[in-house]
């Protein structure tokens, strides 16, 4: 590790504190329908968009109808986005002529981009069309990201209404989320990105000549594309030299914008935010960085002002800096003095740290900060190769997506994860003491911990009978490029960021295939809606309580003994769930390169 190193990540955890507040007060009165700065700007335009769709803004609903709602309007965008990629060599903009994308890819796709996670199995630059990557997943980058904000929104009107039915409406929510915060802020964005040299065009790609020959090795294929093996039965190549190259362009910066406020994550071009086109700068770097927690910072503030106590929100935030930094900087290390092969070079070479799968104008500290910070967001963008980490390096962002990317997590979706763990936390709390648990005036009862535990359970279920199935059956296996720990790692890692709706990988892992495309698909799903549907449940049963007053026997919530509890509780459940699977891929690797 450097000064300078530890100098741009300190200055960029400043930076986002100062931002936190402003726009977390600002989030806070648009879902309370409070005046704000764009208000009278847009309010015409919120009532225009509910008289359009039929929507009464003041018809509330109950938990199961907004659950319905959620489902019904998710599917529908799904099926829509299917058709596209499914028809696209049909539709306009497509100045590349690419083919319709093929029917598991587009299904996997279409609920990456709906669930919020992004996955991608496919090149974005070589199989999407302008107006898919327009129209399709940027708009679902909107929609998904909004979705996780709306549920929030109503989960945390399950603690501020009284003996009530309805927890809000989520067509309100949703369209207040996109037309108050996450427009205006992408739009902002996406001018920066643009001054910055990000693309922002509709031009075809451009055949430029290369300025040195480029030589390499080609495998040889059949007339049906499978690799010719030769008399000892390794694939055979032949020598062929490249002269040419490809500038690929498009709508990138609009897109990039909203991938990164929203915590979505999905690339425009296949090597994400390590491409030059969506990433040219330090500054890019630095503010594209600084999007991916803005809005799951900030949106710790507004839960403590909507629900009337803003010490709470700080409580939260703070557990999240509290585990998010320790780890970051453990992973900073592991990527510059602590990996074996980077300790046996010259002090010359090492002192830069391992550059493998890393941009040398981004470096190690960058590439370890955007790691942490992408995978504790369940943003999933990445401007480093992770599956080129040490193996230890490699395991922060595994685990912080297997702590339930509730670390900052998703836009919404983090924080009423972490609400979860806060009401786990009350009620062990509560059994140890032998009080009935309460958490801001409202009785955790039998039916909100059964709830949580489904918001625990059902990812990690997922996770490891996701890796368990790979790892056994032949379609599973065939996918995997290094045997031994590391291929173990690509697919327990795989199954990770599924569940949990993050969407980077190890990128080692070939998963464009029917086998992993249908299978990371469910992951997907149940990863997403088997924590809304429990979420909006809680919502619900918290709405109907009665307001507990606060008594000698309430619990504080707010103070460095809660956080400090909260913290353990994370840590336990996520280490217990996950470190026997770690020990058989970043451990063992790691004890293997020792040696």
């Amino acid at each position: 590790m450097t000064e300078n190193g530890l100098l741009q990540i300190g200055l960029y955890f400043v930076t986002l504190v100062l931002l936190i507040k402003p726009l977390g007060s600002y989030m806070a009165d648009v879902y309370d329908d409070a005046p704000h700065i764009f208000r009278p700007a847009l309010k015409p335009v919120e009532r225009l968009l509910y008289r359009i769709f039929g929507v009464k803004d003041d018809d509330d609903m109950s938990w199961k109808q907004y659950t319905a709602s959620v489902l019904v309007f998710t599917l529908f965008g799904g099926i829509l986005l299917y058709l596209q990629q499914r028809f696209q060599n049909h539709l306009p903009l497509n100045p590349q002529g690419f083919p319709a994308v093929s029917w598991d890819s587009s299904i996997n796709t279409a609920v990456s981009f709906l669930t919020n996670t992004n996955w991608q199995g496919y090149g974005g630059e070589s199989t999407m069309s302008y107006l898919t990557q327009m129209a399709g997943l940027a708009v679902h980058n909107f929609l998904s990201a909004a979705t996780g904000m709306a549920v929030l929104a109503a989960l945390i009107r399950g603690f501020t209404r009284r003996s009530a039915q309805t927890i809000g409406n989520f067509w309100v929510d949703l369209t207040r989320s996109t037309l108050y915060i996450l427009l205006p802020l992408s739009i902002v964005f996406t001018l920066v990105l643009v001054s910055q040299g990000v693309v922002q065009n509709f031009k075809p790609y451009k055949t430029v000549p290369l300025m040195q020959k480029v030589t390499y090795d080609k495998p040889v294929v059949d007339s049906q594309g499978n690799p010719v093996k030769d008399a000892s039965g390794k694939d055979k190549t032949e020598p062929a030299a490249l002269t040419e190259q490809s500038l690929p362009g498009g709508p990138a910066a609009s897109q990039i914008a909203i991938k990164q406020l929203g915590t979505n994550g999905g690339g425009f071009f296949n090597v994400n935010s390590a491409h030059p086109y969506e990433n040219p700068t330090p500054l890019s770097n630095f503010l594209e960085a600084l999007a991916i927690l803005l809005i799951p910072a900030a949106l710790c503030y507004t839960f403590g002002k909507m629900i009337g106590d803003t010490r709470q929100g700080w409580a939260v935030l703070i557990t999240m800096f509290v585990i998010l930094i320790p780890l970051l900087i453990f992973c900073y290390y592991a990527e510059t003095a602590d990996a074996p092969y980077v300790k046996g070079l010259g002090a010359a070479i090492s002192s830069g740290g391992n550059m493998e799968g890393k941009e040398v104008r981004i470096g190690a500290a960058n590439s370890a900060l955007w790691a942490a910070v992408t995978t504790a967001a369940s943003n999933g963008s990445v401007n480093a190769m992770h599956d080129s980490f040490s193996p230890l390096g490699g395991l922060v962002p595994m685990f912080l997506i297997q702590l339930g990317e509730i670390i900052f997590g998703g836009v919404g979706s983090g924080l009423y994860g972490m609400i979860i763990f806060v009401v786990i936390a009350v009620f062990v709390a509560g059994l140890m003491v032998g009080r009935t648990p309460e958490y801001l005036g409202k009785k955790i009862e039998a039916f909100e911990m059964k709830m949580a535990a489904l918001v625990i359970l059902i990812p990690a279920v997922c996770v490891l009978l996701g890796t368990g199935a790979a790892v056994v059956l032949k379609d599973g296996i065939a996918g995997i490029a290094n045997p031994g720990p590391h291929g173990f790692s690509e697919i327990l890692y795989a199954f990770s960021s599924c569940a949990n709706n993050n969407g980077s990988a190890f990128a080692g892992l070939s998963v464009n295939t029917p086998f992993y495309n249908i299978l990371l698909a469910i992951v997907m799903i149940a990863g997403r809606f088997g924590v809304i549907v429990p979420v909006l449940a809680v919502a619900g049963s918290l709405a109907q309580k009665k307001y507990v007053p606060v008594g000698s026997g309430t619990l504080p919530t707010h103070t460095p003994l809660f956080i400090v509890f909260l913290i353990g509780i994370i840590i336990i459940v996520g280490a217990l769930t996950f470190l026997p699977a770690i020990s058989l891929g970043p451990v063992a690797e790691h004890v293997i390169a020792a040696k």
